[in-house]
Parts: structure tokens; sequence; C-alpha cells
């Protein structure tokens, strides 16, 4: 027979194995209660779109949907699909398909996989999870500033240090308009300078061309025209009030006259959260203000402030402090015997009933190599039933850890409806059930 070959996971998307899981879990519980603190409600939008929807929502000429977007046709009706590569074009989608705004706002915020055909590396990968929120039908600085109090609370709460907010104003579609046609007069003046990618977007997208890591462009980059420079009266009013608004929550900032997005939808407000604990890949979270994208989607005018924030990212974070999520059951039953494993099986219901998270040991084994597995399973307690507990309709309850109270290696034992209160009174495990 030929062997027959094993296959792996495509490049740059990744397995999540259980031993990485709670801190995945850690995280996104974290994230579920600052959404519902702020009033934040879930979007769920599916994985596939219409491939027109990226190139109007993130940009013909961006990188994202010139190189980096996994797109095809639908061999069945020719349709040209692309897996998302951000969330943003989603979710305004969604909100004028489906008329979210004709009453007001909505704040929605939605969390799962997007997609890029880049070369992985640290922090970047092919299949990667975002965070992201969009506040939809808001156009005061209040809501720009309500975003950001919403990062660096999540920040606080995980206890991630060491990462500094960068804020910009982009202005309004006239002041960018005149910066666009100055900004353009000096690159081409130093055209000789600008390297092939420069050249490239220089008239396209000639914002983008401040962003470039080259170092032979930074100093042309430096000296060229600062869009902030070129704000009206409006403009600087709404970006005056965002920095109070921040200065007024103690928020660290700094003006960041090089940070900008390349597409015109883009106004006023951008920012950006940044670490240096994560070489290149440095920025974890960023956002702004996107007013004219409804429109350019086939909507109303609409206003619209949100961030996205790359989970892999702040998950590396989170790896060097120090997080420790719990791992493992509550307890883990160790039976012997046919009777035995019924008890069991009866009893980890009555304490799942009490929200006590509980393991049952399956397939063979005696009692000292199932000890070694409840122990191993990370659990606070193992319940143990032999064929004496069983006639009885008792159990013993062994303490495994220290931090229980009484010791690792104690034990006691008691009539099998005692257990579930005895675990929930006296160690405080569980929701605490229901009460008669």
């Amino acid at each position: 027979m030929a062997k027959i070959e094993k296959l792996g996971a495509v490049k740059g998307m990744n397995d999540i194995l259980p031993k990485d899981a709670p801190l995945w879990d850690y995280f996104e519980d974290t994230v579920r209660g600052l959404m519902r603190a702020y009033g934040y409600r879930q979007l769920r939008t599916p994985i596939l779109e219409y491939t027109p929807l990226f190139k109007r929502g993130v940009g013909e000429h961006t990188d994202i949907v010139e190189k980096e977007m996994y797109s095809f046709t639908d061999a069945l009706n020719g349709e040209a699909l692309s897996m998302r590569p951000e969330g943003t074009a989603s979710a305004c989608r969604a909100a004028i398909e489906h008329n979210l705004t004709y009453d007001g706002g909505k704040r929605l915020w939605y969390t799962g996989p997007m997609f890029r055909h880049e070369r992985p590396q640290r922090g970047r990968y092919r299949q990667f999870h975002q965070v992201g929120c969009e506040a939809l039908g808001f156009a005061g600085p209040d809501v720009d500033a309500e975003l950001i109090y919403m990062c660096a609370r999540l920040w606080e709460e995980l206890d991630i240090r060491d990462v500094q907010l960068q804020i910009n104003s982009l202005g309004n579609a006239e002041e960018r308009a005149r910066h666009r046609a100055d900004l353009i007069a000096h690159l081409e003046a130093h055209a000789d300078v600008l390297d092939e990618d420069g050249k490239r977007r220089l008239h396209s997208n000639p914002l983008r061309v401040l962003d470039s890591k080259n170092p032979a462009m930074q100093d042309v980059a430096n000296a060229a025209p600062k869009l902030i420079d070129y704000l009206g009266a409006e403009s600087r009013a709404h970006f005056e009030q965002l920095k109070r608004l921040l200065k007024m929550r103690g928020i660290q900032y700094e003006v960041n006259p090089r940070l900008v997005r390349g597409l015109d939808y883009y106004n006023l407000t951008v920012f950006e959260w940044v670490t240096t604990r994560l070489g290149s890949q440095g920025t974890i979270c960023g956002g702004g203000r996107y007013d004219g994208l409804f429109e350019l989607l086939g909507g109303k005018p609409t206003p619209a402030c949100g961030f996205a924030m790359g989970v892999e990212r702040i998950l590396e974070l989170l790896r060097e402090g120090d997080v420790d999520p719990k791992e493992g059951v509550d307890v883990y039953v160790v039976h012997a015997g046919e009777g035995a494993l019924q008890l069991g099986m009866q009893v980890a219901e009555l304490l799942r009933d009490q929200g006590i998270e509980v393991l049952v040991h399956a397939g063979e084994g005696g009692f000292k190599s199932q000890m070694k597995k409840a122990d191993a399973s990370g659990a606070a307690f193992a319940v143990i039933l032999g064929e004496d507990e069983v006639s009885k309709n008792e159990v013993t309850l062994k303490h495994l850890r220290d931090e229980t109270g009484d010791g690792a290696g104690s034990q006691e034992r008691m009539p099998v409806s005692h257990l579930p209160l005895r675990l929930l009174e006296v160690f405080g495990f569980g929701n605490g059930g229901d009460e008669d």
C-alpha cells in the first residue's frame, strides 16, 4: 500500500491548540465585558463577501487589495468573491443592507478571523484575528474619545504596559485636497529619492508614501507638508475637543503628523496604539473616523468612527506579562468499578448543575494512575468513588492544591448530597445554584 502523505495546515494559518485556549478565553471574556460596559452590541458578518466591497471599502490602490486578498471566481455562478481582509467594510455593508441606523446611531463590535496573503512573521499571519468597534451615526469627537477610552481601559484590565497612543487629524475633503496637491509637488521635486513603491503611489495614494520605512526616504517624508497645518476652524475645533477629552481621562498621547490614512473617505480623527515590544509589528490597534465610507458603499451619508486590534499581537504581549489564566477543571472524578462509574457520572451532573467544572475519568486505570491524571488535569479537587463509597452513597473529597485551604493531600468523606454545598459554600466554586 502506498504511503499516505501527511497533510499540514496552510502556511500562515495556525491551529489554536488546547494549551493556548485559556489565554484566548481570558482575552475574549475581557473584551466581551468591556463591550457590555460601553453599550456596544455584537455584529457577526460572513467571512466571504463580494470582492467589489473591499475594492471600495479598503481601497483599490492599497497593498491589501492589490496583493494580499484571497480572491477567486465562484465556479458555480461566476461571482467575484473574497475572504474578508478586515471588518469595517463588512460592518458598514451590513448596516446599509439592514438599515441599522434608521432610528439613530448604533454602537457595534465584532471579532473573528481575517485573511491576507502576505509573508507570515511574528504577529502577522495569513489567517489572523481582530476585535473591532464601529460607532455608526455619531459625528462628534466625544465618540472618537470614547473609542480611545475603551482601548485604554482594555490595556488596564489586561495589565498591558509600554503602549503609546498616537493621534492626528486628517481634516475634511477640501483641506486634504489642498494638502495633497502640495504633497505631490514636494514628492515630485524629490522623485530621485523615491523608491519604486513611492513612485508607484506618488499620484494614486501619496499619503502612503509618508509611511515608508525606507531609510533613504525619511528626510523627504519628514520635510513634507503636514496635513495638520491645513486644517480649518471646524477641523481644529474637533481635534482640540478630542485632546481635551483625552486629558480629562488622563490618557497620554503624542500628536504624530505622519499618522495618516491613504483613502479619501477617512477624515478628522486618526489614532494608533503602538508598542516597542513586538519589533516591526508594533501597532496593536488602529482607528479613526471614516465619514465618507457609507456613501462610497451606496448608503446614505453617515458619520462613523471605529478601531480594529490584532488579537495575536495582543496575546504576544500577554504571554510576556504575569497573566495566568485558569487551566483545567475544578473537580476530577476518580472511580473503580461499574457502580462507581455510574455514581460518578451522576455526581458530575449534580456539580455541573451548580456551575462547577467536572472531568470524569474515562477509560481503564487503577486509582494510582487515575490520581496522577487528576493532578495533571489542574483540578483543585478529586472526588474518589470506590466500592465502599458506592455502598454508602458517599464520596471522598481529596484536596489536590494547597490553595484550597486545607492543604494538598487532605481529604474528607461525606454523603453525595452534601458534596455540592461543601464545594460551593466552603470553597466558593460555581454560581451558587438555584435556591428553592
